[in-house]
């Protein structure tokens, strides 16, 4: 089901001068897309919403467009009763709210992060309160359980409260405890037995330290004392409890090795010198170093470590099997494990603490990815309880995340994957955790509301974005938007309205509000360009392709003529996108801008164009993404075999007439057509493609493959170069040489591959100054210039 946002809404306002709304269509509206055009600086688009909030009282978003020409983010205002998008001066920057804001149990204050600096707002009167102004950058607002306001400022924390100002409450060293006894030493033990200088300096030392720490805990005026974690140790993360009495502590071991790093060469420099730069290290080359977490007592400093024995099967190596068939040892003791922090993934998931500062949860992930837990903690016994295990044996998804407490402070939430599919649960005490959401659909960013939760969700169709609602008592679900793009929303502080930031084929990211109970939406931008509005854009239809081969139907985006010439047979181009988890066939605007106005270009050209969301991407459920378990390029491939038995069934598509194309993981995929069903697809161009998964990054491609020592076998599978000698049609790789995340290396090897195989009717484009996502405009048309290039020349 889709719904057209520009033939239901009216357009409201369309304030920027380069946004004219009402002008009529140009000229170039009929003309041909030419490549210069597809591949130009997106300014002639106009630029997108990248990130909007609301004000404090709920009567305007303030906004970031990026400035033309320019890498610089201004900020705007909208009023969301309508009227003129404002621009905000240098002078009115200190009167800015800022996104993700704490409330207050009441919902009457709010507190964030602007700058680096803590800010308190009154939200009945609107008035601003500094808390810091300081060159830190401080973090983690909350309010506390007494009505203050905390934040983290490196290792340590502070708490403001209106009658007493700003205090510290909690410091944290990675250092030895001076006070400490030392560890037993028959030598020192025999000085101070028989040298009595030495003896009584200690004991004055001593006595001097004990009356400090007694004027301390005497003294109210004074900072509480260091809680020291010990020199082995660096922390990686710290959370304070709301009643300030408690700190979760995430440290990991000092100095562990994390794999030999590698060097990328750079040529083309200002100093004219080659020059190298420090990249990641490659899967398996160490473990990521796993986590200890901490229960500190922020009054007296005092530290307890949180053993992992109670998470279920911690102990059970899911990868036994594999180590055994590559002769390694066996597991001893647990598996590692790593804290999900509040760093991770920016304003991720991370310790929750309940309102009232007696119950925390802490998320946790083995480190072979098998296995998320999240427990509570035993504040008094300094335990972990477990309340939820999702385990997999392929692995677990890296969204879906999120968890926190309700406001009776006793009931925990969050999205679990174990149906299948992403749904919210609840779980209070020891009971099991109940579902609230279900169906063949993906519920994602949940907001806790006073009667249940609002989130993404897509139940009309996988590619169709919403914002539901749920009501806890009678477990009734509702969309209360109708946009087909939601890619996230925000409350407001009044709790009336919802915020969203929605987007279509040919529309970037936009604002529009929508009542809380849901209702007609109200349109507050259109930051597109009049050249851009002006053309006739050819609307991608939303297909069903069958599977042969056990997938029920891949989702696609098909492009081709209004009307089709009798007879006639079209080439057809079949795009891959990247990223593997990534989601192209949906109703918002794609990450592949710039490659669907190619795409337009070519059906003006007379081709048709297909692209899926073949097994593995984003949006379709647990067993979709992990289909490609042990088997990358195996079962995506299928489903492009399957895509274009359907262009050719249904759309006149030319058999003998195919290509492919992608970027990143679509150039993977690129390779994995022509080398392991040559003949299929008469050329194909692989940009910035992964051509040996050994040499990619740990913490994705040991989700999918494992380990290069534990599963060979996955990576000979699933790695190009092992099937080069197939390659028979016309192939072009484009590769930036400073790519950081794909090196430009895989390219380099599989060059040499090809020579040594004596392969022909293959070229290879290096960009100099280009990472993974190019950045000029010059490269992207030289790359599609030779796209174009090789397609017409093989397949027209």
């Amino acid at each position: 089901m889709t719904r057209s946002l520009l033939r239901a809404l009216p357009l409201l306002l369309l304030p920027l001068p380069l946004l004219a709304a009402a002008q009529a269509p140009s000229p170039a509206a009929a003309a041909a897309m030419t490549l210069e055009q597809a591949m130009a600086d997106p300014d002639w688009i106009g630029p997108p919403v990248e990130r909007a909030w609301w004000s404090w009282d709920s009567r305007e978003a303030q906004l970031l467009l990026r400035r033309e020409g320019s890498s610089i983010r201004d900020t705007w205002r909208q009023p969301v009763a309508g009227g003129a998008l404002h621009k905000v001066g240098d002078g009115e920057r200190g009167g800015l709210d800022a996104p993700n804001p704490a409330y207050d149990a009441q919902r009457r204050r709010m507190a964030f992060i602007r700058n680096g600096d803590v800010f308190l707002r009154d939200l009945s009167s609107g008035a601003l309160t500094q808390l810091t102004r300081s060159a830190a950058a401080e973090s983690q607002p909350r309010f506390a359980a007494d009505g203050g306001v905390t934040w983290r400022d490196g290792n340590d924390w502070f708490k403001w409260n209106a009658g007493t100002g700003t205090i510290q409450v909690a410091s944290l060293k990675a250092e030895k405890d001076p006070a400490a006894p030392p560890k037993a030493d028959a030598l020192r033990e025999q000085q101070l037995r028989t040298l009595d200088t030495l003896r009584q300096d200690k004991e004055r030392r001593d006595a001097q330290r004990a009356q400090e720490d007694a004027w301390r805990k005497a003294d109210p005026t004074r900072a509480p004392a260091p809680a020291f974690l010990g020199d082995e140790v660096e922390i990686v993360d710290s959370s304070l409890s709301p009643d300030a009495r408690h700190l979760l502590v995430v440290t990991r071991k000092k100095g562990a090795d994390a794999g030999r790093e590698g060097k990328m060469p750079t040529y083309v420099t200002e100093s004219g010198y080659e020059e190298f730069e420090d990249v990641r290290t490659r899967v398996g080359r160490n473990d990521p170093l796993p986590h200890a977490l901490w229960l500190v007592d922020a009054r007296d400093g005092s530290v307890r470590g949180l053993a992992l024995d109670a998470l279920p099967g911690i102990a059970t190596d899911p990868l036994a099997a594999m180590r055994r068939a590559a002769g390694k040892e066996p597991l001893k003791g647990h598996r590692g494990v790593q804290v999900t922090t509040s760093g991770d993934n920016g304003d991720g998931p991370r310790i929750q603490w309940s309102g009232d500062g007696r119950n925390a949860a802490v998320m946790l992930r083995a480190i072979d990815n098998k296995d998320r837990w999240i427990a509570s903690v035993d504040l008094d016994g300094a335990r972990l309880q477990p309340r939820h295990r999702l385990t997999d044996p392929a692995w677990i998804n890296w969204n879906f995340n999120d968890f926190g407490w309700l406001p009776d402070n006793r009931t925990l939430w969050l999205l679990s994957e174990e149906s299948g599919y992403s749904h919210l649960y609840t779980q209070a005490g020891d009971e099991r955790p109940r579902q609230r959401t279900s169906g063949a659909w993906e519920a994602s960013s949940p907001v806790p509301t006073p009667d249940g939760f609002l989130f993404v969700c897509n139940r009309q169709r996988p590619g169709d974005y919403e914002v539901c609602a749920l009501d806890l008592a009678s477990g009734a679900v509702k969309e209360i938007t109708a946009l087909d793009g939601i890619e996230d929303f925000s409350l407001s502080p009044d709790g009336r309205q919802v915020l969203v930031r929605y987007s279509g084929s040919y529309l970037p990211p936009q604002l529009a509000v929508v009542p809380s109970a849901g209702g007609e939406a109200r349109v507050l931008t259109d930051t597109r360009s009049a050249a851009f509005k002006a053309r006739t854009w050819i609307q991608p239809q939303y297909v069903q392709v069958p599977s042969k081969h056990g997938a029920g139907v891949v989702w696609g985006k098909f492009y081709g003529p209004e009307a089709y010439e009798p007879g006639r047979k079209y080439p057809v181009v079949m795009f891959v996108h990247g990223a593997g988890y990534l989601q192209n066939v949906s109703a918002r605007y794609p990450n592949y801008f710039r490659e669907q106005m190619f795409h337009q270009l070519l059906v003006e050209r007379g081709y048709v164009v297909l692209d899926l969301d073949y097994r593995g991407s984003e949006g379709y459920g647990r067993d979709w993404r992990t289909a490609i378990y042990r088997q990358m390029g195996h079962p995506e491939l299928e489903d492009y075999l399957d895509g274009l038995d359907w262009v050719v069934a249904h759309h006149q598509g030319d058999r003998d007439r195919a290509g492919i194309y992608g970027g990143s993981y679509g150039g993977f995929m690129t390779f994995m057509a022509l080398f392991r069903s040559p003949g299929t697809f008469k050329a194909g161009a692989a940009l910035r493609p992964v051509v040996d998964w050994t040499q990619y990054n740990h913490e994705y491609t040991s989700n999918i493959l494992n380990t290069p020592e534990l599963d060979p076998e996955a990576y000979r599978k699933s790695s190009p170069i092992e099937y080069a000698q197939g390659l028979q049609d016309e192939l072009l790789i484009a590769h930036g040489m400073i790519d950081d995340n794909v090196f430009f290396r895989d390219s380099v090897v599989l060059t040499q591959r090809l020579i040594e195989l004596r392969k022909d009717d293959w070229e290879i484009a290096p960009y100099p100054l280009e990472r993974h996502g190019f950045t000029r405009a010059d490269s992207w048309l030289d790359e599609y210039k030779r796209i174009l290039k090789l397609f017409e020349r093989t397949l027209r």
